[in-house]
């Protein structure tokens, strides 16, 4: 009998990964989430404790492989406080991982660490340098937590799986980090088109129960054949408000409009909307893996229709350009407002 412990149970992910291995006679599940309502299944025992103060050793006795999947932090809230307790947890992961000699761990990251950089090839592979852009914390504090992750399984019996996904949807659910992309190309947006893929989270729980059965040591991307261009994703998305700008006028107008609560944008997810960031999945494919969603089908699932795809053509097309004038006007005065005030702090600290 195989044992398997997975933290984050109650996410998107860790509901689908747990419903997949407790169709396994051969596998006993330990489902650990702070929110976490019993699991219908007689071979998973749910466990409802909060990591920062949980006797994980005790949990994780016995266990053949940890799914470390509960997260504190996600795209475009993160903060110095979360992003240390997110740190912390995993420490507090891996000590427990060690006293009790787990030999495998399965943690997830994201195809962002990579970074989104002209240069970038398309698609990338698992070999490519990680360099996330370095204004966007989030991709930042997963790179951080993969290295933490590799250090413990530097140590003789040890194997980490380090899962980098594609921006992860689920059935008429975008997620944090699509929303915040999303966000990011409309309106107001900087120039480059790149293109896109979309995981179902579906594909994602596969892919975490591929690697468990393997116990894979090594880095892989998670993500459908191929990617979206970016003719067909505007096909898909429809008519949406969007004036081109320099990527450089665009990061100050995110700035604002993420400081005044008004776009989930952090200004460091612009170059995310300008370059490539697509991954290769071939890795993971020669371990038996294949994507039930095309990155289209996943698109499709995940959204619902746009209020503008009922109106005509051409009325579609004056909105968008109003809307998108308006928010560039308001970003302009905006910015005029803030050194105007700057100006006048300065004079009144020099008095």
């Amino acid at each position: 009998m195989t044992r398997v412990v997975v933290t984050g149970a109650h996410g998107a992910v860790g509901r689908r990964v747990i419903t997949r291995l407790a169709q396994r006679p051969e596998v006993a599940v330990v489902a650990i989430d702070k929110d976490a309502p019993a699991a219908p299944y007689t071979s998973v025992t749910t466990k409802q404790v909060d990591l920062a103060d949980a006797d994980l050793a005790a949990l994780f006795s016995g266990a053949d492989a940890v799914v470390h999947l509960a997260s504190t932090v996600t795209a475009g809230t993160l903060n110095p406080a979360e992003a240390e307790l997110e740190a912390a947890l995993l420490h507090r992961v891996l000590d427990a991982l060690s006293a009790v000699d787990v030999p495998h761990l399965v943690v997830m990251s994201s195809a962002m660490v990579y970074g989104a950089w002209k240069d970038n090839p398309v698609p990338i592979t698992e070999d490519a340098p990680v360099r996330p852009n370095p204004d966007f914390d989030w991709a930042v504090q997963r790179h951080r937590l993969e290295r933490l992750a590799q250090q413990w399984a530097l140590a003789p019996g040890r194997s980490v799986t380090v899962l980098r996904p594609a921006v992860t949807v689920s059935e008429d659910r975008l997620g944090q980090l699509a929303t915040t992309l999303r966000a990011a190309r409309s309106g107001v947006a900087a120039d480059g088109d790149p293109p896109v893929q979309y995981l179902h989270a579906d594909d994602l729980a596969e892919a975490v129960v591929t690697a468990v059965d393997v116990r894979y040591d090594g880095i892989l991307n998670v993500a459908p054949d191929g990617w979206i261009p970016p003719d067909t994703l505007a096909d898909l998305e429809g008519p949406r408000p969007r004036l081109r700008v320099p990527s450089h006028l665009a990061r100050v107008l995110s700035a604002l409009r993420w400081r005044w609560g008004l776009a989930p944008t952090p200004p460091g997810v612009v170059p995310y909307t300008t370059n490539p960031w697509v991954v290769a999945n071939d890795r993971l494919r020669a371990l038996g893996w294949t994507a039930a969603h095309s990155n289209e089908e996943a698109w499709v699932v995940s959204h619902e229709p746009h209020p503008l795809e009922s109106l005509p053509a051409r009325r579609r097309q004056e909105l968008a350009l109003a809307i998108a004038a308006a928010l560039l006007a308001s970003g302009v005065v905006a910015a005029v407002l803030i050194v105007r005030s700057l100006r006048r702090h300065r004079r009144a600290t020099r008095a």
